[in-house]
């Protein structure tokens, strides 16, 4: 960018172009308004031929937690490391290399690691849900009974709230004494 141009944004921010100082003198007014005295706005033309470059959607699935996300990244990593020494591998078998043996030795060895890597993963989201509990919808009979409990504690609560009461007046305002 030359010092003849300079980048305007378009007011919400979303990419910005480059004009040069003629296209904005002919824009704007020498004191930076328009010929109608207002301010120096993009015209409707130049922002209806703009496109961006992409449109950003909502995620589909909530994000992995933490430990899950750090498993998955190992195991993609270590996943990576083993088909690049199995392809060495063959090629060094192939070129009759003496590096072929030993090769296909830690391959072996990084194939176990990946097989426990992804198991790895696996039973980190299965610890995590069962640590942190699952997403319970309104229809799901845990959450149906966790609410009863409640209600026949907070019933018994109640209760014995009353009972106390009944008991420190002396039973005073029964008809009949139990």
């Amino acid at each position: 960018m030359g010092t003849a141009e300079r980048r305007e944004t378009s007011g919400d921010g979303t990419a910005a172009r480059e004009v040069t100082r003629q296209q904005a003198a002919a824009a704007t007014g020498a004191a930076g308004r328009r010929a109608d005295g207002g301010p120096a706005r993009e015209t409707a033309e130049v922002r209806a031929a703009y496109r961006p470059l992409w449109v950003e959607e909502p995620a589909k699935r909530r994000r992995l937690p933490d430990p899950v996300r750090t498993a998955a990244v190992r195991a993609v990593l270590i996943i990576a490391v083993t088909l690049i020494q199995a392809t060495v591998a063959v090629l060094c078998t192939l070129a009759g290399s003496w590096l072929a043996f030993p090769m296909v030795i830690s391959s072996v060895v990084s194939t176990i690691a990946a097989t426990w890597a992804v198991l790895d993963v696996w039973v980190t989201r299965q610890v995590w849900n069962q640590r942190h509990g699952v997403v319970s919808t309104p229809s799901s009979t845990a959450r149906a009974l966790r609410r009863e409990r409640r209600q026949a504690r907070r019933a018994e609560r109640a209760a014995e709230r009353e009972r106390a009461r009944i008991h420190r007046r002396g039973g005073a305002g029964q008809l009949s004494h139990p």
